[in-house]
């Protein structure tokens, strides 16, 4: 058996063959079964107590306040990373771009008219469209506006861990294991911490022009959790594994964020719900040896880190708010 086959079976990441197959089950539910309810599961989100903490957390995502209009011709442009597509939600095929993508905005726009027009930019996003337009993730700047956040991709994204080792009992130690891309801050951190005693750090994958002695084995998350810190640095857009960091016993270490999903990284406090570093890593020894000297510090952050995940766990609270965000979109655009 490859080393690959066995990092598959054994990495804790979820299953996409499995998932792909859910998903297309799903498919061979007709979406008028969806359209047909929206209006009645909207109605019922507002008798549920927490819909004024739903509502926040749409407006949050879709911050359109004013009424703005799709352009009524059909466009695709593609980029390495994403693609923006306009056109009615109907014409958007699995083979446009990544299937996770297509399967996770279809399990909210089938609940809308098949023929509304929307602005889609699947992939990593690390620019402020010029319309209102539906992404992945969103740069945190002064006027985001037009970044309307969905939950995509979200089998790599949204994972989470049940982890039963104890900060204390942890190796006094950081990981990284990940790909450096274009990432100037990945880079930085390997030129100065690849071989310090206090970070098991490698580069995972193929080889990306990095210097050949930084290209390590990959480990598993369950691995990952052996160590008291782990290093959650932002690649093309956001840190991929700062979900499932945050859900375990371990600390996330890392710059301040400038991009956001889902997960509303924009709303996170630092040394908070996770230890932040400067961008020139200065302070990383600093902040790593105080954490080890004072474990009760940790859990706090730890603990803090736990109850901002646990908001994401509601599965049909996530649906509702993801339909809200669309149902606004549409709105703002003149369509419903």
């Amino acid at each position: 058996m490859s080393d690959k086959l066995i990092y598959k079976l054994t990495s804790g990441k979820p299953n996409k063959f499995l998932d792909f197959c859910k998903n297309f089950l799903g498919l061979l539910v007709p979406d008028v079964y969806y359209r047909m309810r929206l209006k009645s599961k909207l109605e019922g989100a507002k008798k549920r107590s927490d819909y004024e903490y739903m509502c926040k957390r749409a407006e949050y995502y879709n911050r359109m306040n004013t009424s703005w209009k799709v352009d009524k011709e059909d466009k695709l442009v593609r980029d390495r990373s994403w693609i923006h597509y306009t056109g009615a939600l109907k014409d958007y095929h699995r083979k446009t771009f990544h299937t996770a993508y297509y399967f996770d905005q279809h399990d909210v726009t089938r609940w809308f008219p098949s023929d509304l027009r929307w602005n889609f930019c699947p992939g990593d996003v690390y620019f402020t469209p010029k319309t209102p337009t539906v992404v992945k993730s969103r740069l945190l700047a002064t006027d985001n506006t037009n970044s309307v956040v969905l939950k995509l991709d979200k089998l790599r994204h949204f994972m989470f861990v049940h982890d039963t080792k104890r900060f204390v009992d942890k190796k006094n130690c950081a990981i990284f294991r990940g790909k450096i891309r274009q990432s100037r801050l990945r880079s930085k951190f390997l030129e100065l911490f690849f071989g310090n005693p206090l970070c098991d750090c490698g580069v995972v994958g193929k080889n990306e022009g990095c210097p050949e002695e930084w290209m390590a084995p990959k480990k598993t998350i369950r691995e990952h959790l052996d160590y008291k810190f782990i290093i959650a640095l932002e690649g093309n857009d956001v840190a991929s594994n700062l979900k499932w960091v945050m859900s375990s016993n371990s600390l996330a270490v890392m710059t301040r964020p400038t991009c956001e999903t889902w997960f509303m990284e924009g709303t996170l406090k630092p040394d908070y719900h996770y230890v932040e570093v400067k961008e020139d890593f200065s302070d990383f020894e600093e902040k790593l040896n105080y954490y080890i000297a004072h474990p009760e510090k940790a859990e706090e952050i730890i603990q803090h880190a736990h109850e901002y995940v646990k908001q994401f766990m509601d599965k049909e609270r996530e649906e509702l708010i993801q339909l809200m965000v669309m149902k606004r979109y549409f709105e703002t655009s003149g369509q419903l």
